[in-house]
């Protein structure tokens, strides 16, 4: 079974309190671990919510982390992504990205989640994450096959924070038991464009399907090509997908 162990998001969550958007609801499903829950009260809630607000804000902390623990680490980093990148007043900005550091880990994507810890420790210098970043940082080298590197942001951890709680968490961030590449061609607000892209793709002999999410109210129809099992596969059918002029990105 896999684990996430995200201590810093625990105490996070236990602190908040009930808003008009009945975060409190969505809460106690979570603490529960009913995450499947807390995602349909938090879907509905995102979707009669509008314009940006304090709640919404945490709607968006509660409902990607949900996601997290459920397994969806694609819908997390897009809900986390959302905060970062379009929250400009959001106050969860480090926890969101502490959030996409778990999710491309726990997809097995070093490079990226190495990418946001360096980037939640330049923006935000004086984290109140830092120790969680340093705890992160070691796991991210560990998984990655360098041990060296993983013993020096241990030893800073320990050095800078040793009475830090993630000192006890050494070991517990798990990786997903398989990692499964794909490659995005578009992504359409009408089903009926998506549909239509896989047919074509799938007239060229492409394993293509749609995926729908819902973001800041807006339904969107996401097209991708092929269920890979290695990085090295998707980067081959995305220079051949290119060619043929679609726009790609790999997910993970």
């Amino acid at each position: 079974m896999r684990k996430i162990y995200l201590f810093i998001f625990f105490v996070f969550f236990l602190a908040v309190n009930a808003f008009a958007l009945d975060l409190q609801k969505i809460n106690t499903y979570f603490l529960n671990g009913d995450y499947k829950a807390a995602i349909a009260e938090g879907e509905r809630a995102m979707a009669v919510s509008s314009g940006y607000s304090k709640e919404l804000d945490e709607l968006y902390i509660f409902l990607g982390l949900s996601y997290l623990k459920d397994g969806n680490y694609l819908r997390a980093s897009d809900i986390f992504e959302i905060i970062v990148n379009e929250f400009k007043g959001s106050r969860y900005k480090e926890e969101a990205m502490l959030g996409l550091v778990d999710a491309y880990y726990l997809k097995g994507d070093f490079v990226r989640a190495e990418s946001y810890c360096n980037d939640l420790l330049s923006k935000y210098p004086n984290s109140k994450f830092k120790a969680a970043v340093y705890y992160r940082l070691s796991r991210i080298a560990l998984g990655a096959g360098n041990e060296p590197k993983s013993n020096e942001y241990m030893a800073k951890l320990k050095s800078e924070y040793p009475l830090s709680p993630e000192l006890k968490l050494k070991g517990e961030m798990t990786l997903p038991e398989a990692v499964v590449y794909t490659v995005q061609v578009g992504s359409f607000s009408s089903i009926q464009n998506a549909k239509n892209l896989v047919g074509e793709l799938k007239a060229k002999g492409y394993q293509g399907y749609y995926e729908g999410a819902t973001l800041n109210n807006r339904s969107t129809y996401r097209v991708r090509v092929g269920k890979l099992k290695t990085l090295s596969e998707a980067e081959n059918l995305k220079v051949k997908l290119s060619r043929q002029g679609y726009p790609t990105r790999i997910y993970p």
